[in-house]
């Protein structure tokens, strides 16, 4: 299942990446962080290129999915029915 957490960005442009988040980054962990439409996407360095044709896939369908949001085409679900969904949809 996906981690879903919210931060926010300071007026420098900082932004805290939540523990649960970055639990698989270390100290001194170069990023790279490239955008897609209104999709942010950060990666581990070592880990850009062998997923880079999957992460954009990723960012396309989000895209689109708030694209649809946006023109009023979406479900509302409880957060009880919307975690079984997300379970449902990781299998």
């Amino acid at each position: 299942m996906a981690n879903i957490s919210i931060t926010k960005m300071s007026s420098k442009g900082q932004v805290v990446i939540p523990f649960e988040i970055r639990e698989d980054f270390n100290i001194g962990d170069k990023i790279i962080i490239f955008r897609s439409g209104k999709q942010i996407i950060m990666k581990k360095a070592d880990d850009f290129d062998e997923n880079l044709k999957e992460d954009l896939e990723f960012a396309r369908r989000t895209e689109e999915a708030f694209k649809r949001y946006e023109k009023g085409k979406f479900k509302e679900a409880n957060s009880k029915d919307f975690l079984k969904l997300l379970d449902k949809w990781s299998k």
